[in-house]
């Protein structure tokens, strides 16, 4: 029987002002992201969309989710197959293109994770796992785009 897992938060909208939305660009886009027990995101909406540049916005926490899904699938069959990472890094990419009516879509998502194993046999193990946790990551299997891989893998220089 497969597992049910929920989660809670609440987004607060907090750029009301004295106005509300009177009209398109004098209302704030920030508002908060609260968890039980963690501390609150300040988010708002992209720069692009009048939004404030200090704060998180949608599209980067998008990303930011598939980056730390497939980082912690990934860290976890490494575990499991005695491949021993010392450092992971990834300088995630994701792309999303505007469509006519105001709304719109990301088109792809591309993972560029730095791996540094400890030792050079496990090289080959290392970068072969990626695509298993692709397949394993909840929330790449959730999203209709693609996400790609660029994988890179270094030995650690301490080997």
């Amino acid at each position: 029987m497969p597992r049910t897992h929920s989660y809670e938060l609440t987004v607060t909208w907090t750029g009301a002002g004295a106005g509300g939305t009177v009209n398109y660009r004098d209302y704030g886009r920030d508002h908060r992201i609260d968890a039980e027990g963690l501390p609150p995101l300040l988010g708002s909406a992209d720069p692009t969309f009048r939004g404030d540049p200090e704060r998180w916005n949608p599209e980067q926490l998008l990303l930011s989710a598939l980056a730390q899904c497939h980082m912690l699938s990934y860290l976890s069959l490494c575990a499991r197959g005695r491949v021993v990472v010392t450092a992971y890094t990834d300088e995630a990419v994701g792309t999303m293109v505007e469509s006519g009516d105001g709304g719109g879509a990301f088109t792809e998502v591309v993972l560029r994770p730095r791996v540094t194993v400890a030792a050079p046999e496990m090289a080959e193990r290392a970068a072969g796992l990626h695509e298993r946790a692709h397949r394993l990551c909840f929330i790449a299997s959730s999203v209709n785009f693609p996400v790609r891989h660029e994988p890179v893998i270094v030995v650690d220089d301490a080997a």
